[in-house]
């Protein structure tokens, strides 16, 4: 939880980009701001586009391009998965930085399905951290830090990883949790008739 989330509101930027996995970004996006986070939607578009289409060929509006507001603090940097979208991340240099400047502060990186492989094991930028991804790319981390758990937490990396589509609601009640206490997302939880069922591994810290 950040020391001063009671004097300001609590800040995430979730990215998208072409071919990002729909239900992973809107489902986030719906679940922080019920828990009365100020998210930010920030489009990694190589063009800039603040309109991209999705895995499934939806439309996604960003708020802003990355660009905008890449020199901008924020609590929680979120990366949503599908495929295209998460090699949109993974071949964006300003992408890469944001991320790991907000790494480098200490702040929560959550990232889903083919994200935590194709983008943050790629990258090298979590070498020591436990993670899981879509089974479909769980091969391309490397088997002593791999977990086949719905969703991951890793305390050391300061950093949340989760499996795909259908564990998206339980992946952006966990980024509630690490932001803003348990207590909050059984709140956000309660209303839309699910409860905060985690299934999240700790790594002790050492």
């Amino acid at each position: 939880m950040t020391n001063d989330a009671q004097q300001r509101p609590i800040k995430v930027a979730v990215c998208i980009a072409p071919g990002t996995e729909e239900m992973e970004a809107i489902n986030t996006i719906d679940i922080l701001i019920r828990a009365g986070f100020e998210v930010t939607t920030a489009s990694a578009a190589s063009d800039g586009a603040l309109i991209v289409e999705g895995s499934r060929g939806i439309k996604l509006v960003a708020d802003v391009a990355l660009v905008s507001i890449a020199d901008d603090p924020f609590d929680c940097v979120v990366l949503p998965g599908g495929l295209g979208g998460a090699e949109c991340f993974r071949d964006s240099p300003l992408l890469v930085e944001f991320v790991n400047q907000h790494k480098y502060d200490g702040k929560l990186v959550a990232a889903i399905c083919a994200s935590p492989a194709v983008v943050l094991e790629h990258h090298q930028m979590y070498p020591k951290a436990i993670m899981t991804a879509h089974p479909a790319f769980m091969e391309q981390i490397p088997e002593d830090r791999r977990r086949t758990k719905r969703v991951v937490f890793d305390v050391n990396g300061n950093l949340l990883t989760s499996q795909g589509p259908g564990t998206s609601q339980e992946f952006a009640l966990e980024i509630v949790v690490r932001l803003a206490g348990k207590e909050k997302a059984a709140e956000v939880a309660k209303p839309m008739v699910v409860w905060p069922n985690m299934h999240y591994e700790v790594l002790p810290r050492v």
